[in-house]
């Protein structure tokens, strides 16, 4: 297991993608970013295309995916809705009929402190589609995934300090909190990427989750302007006043930096931040650094176990006993 502690990147908050990139060849290479045409997903496809690469981007809604893309070289839309597991696995299986290898997976899509919302068989909508999904997607997309120098990298969130993994209720049956549910899904990406590097590391395949930093992005759709004017990021024209939050650019660097950086050749199953792997914290003020819950190696196999039951995906099933 790799420490979770500062390597010194040379690197830091106000990095951007194209600086992290700066060098770095990835021509013949292909990624795959959900997420990957809005917000810093978007930045996250320009900037690795930029760079050489090859993108996949699953969309949910793909016509608007390619017009936010259009003029972007080297990129490829499919259809994909991370909460219709139907939807998973046709979309990787129409993948898995390319024969294509899958160099660099980045999970970048997801929602936030959303209304109660049920997906499928009526599970919660932030942890179905932030954490289920992108299972699934990655357990089915393993034929593609599995060969050496592979990175699989989870975008989870300070907000990941809110919540821990609920046992006692992982779907929000009753007392529903749309922090707390967006809390506990970020959660399940960090642990997501610390369970699947430990399955996957003999095979040189290595995960990492991280936390972007504060970008006013879409994903901020779900909170109306009077709470995002009360914590203080915008004014009542909208311009973020928060001198904390990031550029797209810079939102967009430490997922970048996880997929490509020789730094953290040989290293895996840790959460990043500001370009670099995160300290420790007991904090829960969303300051920085990762909570023990979000790293937790007990923690991370029972939602291994959990997910698959759910999903029915699980690339690993036949190695363990």
């Amino acid at each position: 297991m790799t420490t979770q502690h500062k390597i010194g990147s040379g690197f830091g908050a106000h990095s951007t993608a194209d600086d992290v990139l700066a060098g770095i060849d990835l021509s013949g290479k292909l990624a795959l970013v959900t997420g990957g045409y809005s917000g810093i997903g978007l930045e996250t496809t320009r900037a690795l295309t930029k760079a050489g690469a090859e993108v996949v981007v699953p969309a949910r809604r793909p016509a608007a995916a390619r017009d936010a893309l259009s003029g972007i070289d080297g990129v490829e839309v499919g259809e994909l809705d991370l909460g219709d597991l139907d939807s998973v696995r046709v979309f990787a299986e129409r993948f898995l009929a390319t024969a294509r290898k899958i160099d660099i997976l980045i999970a970048g899509a997801g929602i936030m402190a959303c209304r109660e919302t049920r997906v499928g068989p009526g599970w919660e909508a932030q942890f179905a589609t932030n954490h289920l999904g992108h299972f699934a997607l990655v357990n089915r997309l393993w034929p593609a995934l599995a060969h050496d120098g592979t990175r699989v990298v989870m975008v989870s969130s300070a907000g990941h300090q809110l919540s821990g993994i609920r046992w006692d209720d992982v779907q929000f049956a009753t007392g529903y909190d749309r922090f707390l549910a967006y809390g506990q899904a970020k959660t399940a990406n960090a642990l997501f990427a610390r369970h699947l590097d430990t399955l996957a590391k003999s095979l040189g395949v290595r995960a990492f989750s991280l936390h972007p930093g504060k970008i006013l992005t879409p994903l901020t759709r779900h909170l109306d302007t009077a709470e995002m004017i009360g914590n203080g990021w915008i004014d009542e024209h909208g311009t973020v006043i928060d001198p904390s939050f990031k550029t797209p650019e810079q939102g967009a660097a430490t997922q970048v930096w996880a997929a490509t950086s020789p730094a953290l050749a040989g290293l895996g199953g840790v959460y990043c931040e500001d370009c670099d792997i995160a300290e420790p914290t007991d904090r829960s003020d969303m300051v920085g650094g990762v909570r023990a819950h979000a790293t937790d190696p007990g923690e991370a196999e029972r939602l291994w176990a959990l997910s698959a039951e759910l999903t029915g995906a699980d690339a690993f099933a036949a190695t363990r006993v």
